[in-house]
């Protein structure tokens, strides 16, 4: 595990976790995490997106822990680590926190990635993972990221896919925009990352997207509020029979990202960039 102390220079333990003496606001309800936090376990889309960072993971590895920043409940960290790597969750929601300590993660920071204060080239990669929407200055972001990362250090980003998408769940998320490969790797290299990979994942939901989400949104702007920011319904497969068919209808996704096949089209974009130094 990396020596927070020696790398940050604006957290403090506190109970086990490592806390940011000055908090700023976020473009994300905190109670996102919490109703996210009810259906990771069983849902089709977390798993596979776990698949797929994985499969990239291990194509382009890091070179050290992994900074999983904005990782939320640590889904996305508990997968890196049952894979091999070592995450370091990095969360600046307190409920997310709450649930990522009961996952058992073993290095916790309650931080934005402002806050904690990472000093220079001190990080050897960061995980990005539907996280950069969330924020109005993406580049901005970027560019402050790529300080903190070593020369040679990897960011792995995961982004909702296509602005043409766009509807009133990226609203309740907080969403400023969706992405193309094309808009995130201009972002990347404004940002002075060099980019190693590229594609798009979840192939089959862009059109289910468009006709239950957005299209609805379209002929509509007096929509009920949904309960819930996530829907238990469009994640969770009704019956395990149903649930080993859309397995298999994703899995060939992440073995194509495995041996570093772009894919053309998708619900969501995957990137790996690397800070050239």
């Amino acid at each position: 595990m990396p020596a927070i102390d020696k790398i940050a220079s604006r957290l403090t333990l506190r109970d086990g976790v490592w806390v940011a003496t000055e908090r700023s606001g976020i473009s994300y309800p905190d109670e996102g995490n919490d109703a996210c936090y009810q259906i990771e376990d069983s849902s089709f889309w977390f798993h596979h997106r776990n698949n797929c960072i994985v499969a990239a993971m291990r194509r382009f590895p890091p070179s050290g822990p992994v900074f999983d920043i904005g990782g939320g409940n640590g889904f996305v960290s508990k997968a890196i680590e049952t894979a091999g790597f070592d995450p370091v969750l990095v969360e600046p929601g307190e409920t997310g926190i709450v649930n990522a300590k009961t996952r058992g993660l073993g290095t916790i920071v309650h931080a934005t990635l402002q806050d904690a204060g990472f000093r220079p080239s001190s990080l050897a990669a960061a995980g990005l993972f539907d996280v950069v929407e969330h924020i109005e200055d993406d580049l901005g972001f970027m560019e402050e990221l790529r300080t903190c990362l070593r020369p040679g250090g990897r960011v792995y980003l995961t982004v909702p896919a296509y602005d043409f998408l766009f509807s009133d769940e990226d609203v309740e998320a907080g969403h400023f925009r969706r992405y193309t490969k094309r808009t995130l790797s201009n972002c990347l290299a404004k940002a002075g990352l060099d980019i190693e990979f590229a594609s798009y994942f979840f192939v089959a939901l862009p059109a289910p997207i468009w006709l239950f989400r957005t299209l609805p949104a379209k002929l509509s702007r007096s929509r009920p509020k949904k309960e819930a920011l996530v829907s238990a319904s469009e994640h969770v497969v009704p019956s395990p029979l149903l649930g080993k068919m859309v397995d298999a209808a994703f899995s060939w996704e992440a073995r194509l990202i495995a041996k570093a096949v772009s894919l053309p089209f998708g619900g969501s974009c995957l990137f790996v960039a690397r800070n050239p130094g």
